[in-house]
C-alpha cells in the first residue's frame, strides 16, 4: 500500500478542514526523542497529514523537526498539507499565559502557526508546573471566560487557525458557548466502543462542534489506559467474521460515527493497518451489537490526573455528566 488520502471534515468558525485520522504522539512516560521524529516521518509517507502533540507530551519538538525535514527532503511539498494540534497544558490555563503558551508551542514546533489549538483539561493549576499527575494542592478553577477570550486571541492573532477543547462535558462546553465570540471547533475526549458518549456525541453535533476521539483503542500500553478495548470479544467476533483487526473494527466505528480519531503507534505496520478503514463498512447488525456493549469509562478514572489518589476534582471536571 502506498500513501493513502484520508478524508477530512471542515472546522466551524474557521477556513481549516481535519483530516479524520490523526497520529497520536503521546508516549507513555511522556518523552520526545530520535524515534518520535522518525515515526512521524514514516507516517507522512503513508499518508497522515493529521499530528496531535501537546505541551506535556514533549513531543511538539520531535514533530517541528520532523516537519522541517519533510519538507526539506520533500515527502511535503507544503505546511499548508499539514494539520497539527496542539494543546494548552492547565498551568498555563491563566488569561495571561495563554498566548505566550502558544507561542512557546510555535517556537518548539518551528512554526508560524498550528490548525488547532485546545485547552487540554477544564482545569487550571499552579502556574509554571508542567507535572503530570498534577498535585491536589496544585488544582485551581478555570476561568472560563477569561481562559477562552485569550484562546480567541490566539485565533485573532493567526497563531492557530481554529480553536478547541479536550475533555470537556456537555455542562463545561455550555460555559465556554454561553460568552465565546468564537464557538469551540472540536472537543477531543476518551471514545471507543466500550465509552461511546453518546450524550456528548448528541451535544456537540447539535453544536457544530467535531468530536475527536482520543484512546479509540483503549490506549493500551499507558498509565492511563488498559487493554479492555482490544479483548473485547463482541469486537474480536466482528473483527474475525469481517477479516479486519479490533483495531480497525474500533476505528471504522468511530469513522462512522462522523467522529474524527488521534490513533497512537509508532509501529509501521500498525501506523498503515490504522489507516485501512475506508474502503469497507460495518453492517447495521455489526453496528447494533458494538451500542449494545456495555459501557464503562477507561481512561478517565478519578486518579488521571492527580497525583495523589482517588480526589472528587476529577469527576468535578465532568459534572457527572457523560
Amino acid at each position: 500500500m502506498g500513501s493513502i488520502s484520508i478524508p477530512d471534515v471542515p472546522l466551524k468558525s474557521s477556513n481549516r478542514r481535519m483530516p479524520v485520522v490523526g497520529l497520536g504522539t503521546a508516549a507513555s512516560p511522556f518523552s520526545g526523542s530520535e524515534t518520535t521524529k522518525l515515526a512521524i516521518l514514516e507516517a507522512m509517507k503513508l499518508g497522515y497529514r493529521h499530528f496531535d502533540t501537546a505541551t506535556l507530551y514533549q513531543t511538539e519538538q520531535p514533530l517541528g523537526d520532523a516537519i522541517a525535514e519533510a519538507l526539506s527532503t520533500g515527502i511535503i511539498k507544503s505546511r499548508d498539507e499539514l494539520f497539527i494540534a496542539s494543546k494548552l497544558w492547565c498551568s498555563d490555563a491563566h488569561r495571561e499565559l495563554v498566548v505566550p503558551a502558544l507561542q512557546k508551542s510555535l517556537e518548539n514546533l518551528q512554526l508560524e502557526y498550528i490548525d488547532l489549538y485546545v485547552i487540554h483539561w477544564p482545569v487550571s493549576s499552579k502556574p509554571g508546573s508542567y507535572e503530570f499527575p498534577i498535585k491536589k494542592e496544585d488544582f485551581l478553577p478555570m476561568d472560563f471566560k477569561s481562559v477562552w477570550e485569550a484562546m480567541e486571541e490566539c485565533q485573532n492573532l493567526g497563531y492557530t487557525k481554529a480553536i478547541g477543547v479536550s475533555n470537556f462535558s456537555c455542562k463545561k462546553l455550555g460555559d465556554i458557548l454561553a460568552t465565546a465570540k468564537i464557538p469551540p471547533a472540536a472537543n477531543q475526549v476518551e471514545m471507543n466502543p466500550l465509552w461511546q458518549q453518546n450524550k456528548l456525541r448528541e451535544f456537540c453535533k447539535a453544536k457544530d462542534i467535531q468530536l475527536a476521539a482520543y484512546a479509540p483503542l483503549g490506549a493500551r500500553g499507558t498509565i492511563w489506559g488498559s487493554n479492555r478495548v482490544m479483548e473485547c470479544e463482541v469486537l474480536k467476533e466482528i473483527a474475525e467474521a469481517k477479516g479486519k483487526t479490533v483495531a480497525q473494527v474500533c476505528l471504522r466505528w468511530a469513522y462512522e460515527q462522523g467522529v474524527c480519531v488521534v490513533v497512537k503507534s509508532f509501529n509501521k505496520e500498525r501506523m498503515k493497518e490504522n489507516l485501512d478503514i475506508f474502503n469497507w463498512e460495518l453492517t447495521d447488525e455489526e453496528t447494533k451489537k458494538i451500542s449494545d456493549i456495555p459501557q464503562s469509562r477507561g481512561c478517565l478514572g478519578e486518579d488521571y490526573i492527580s497525583a495523589n489518589g482517588p480526589i472528587k476534582t476529577i469527576e468535578e471536571l465532568w459534572d457527572g455528566e457523560t
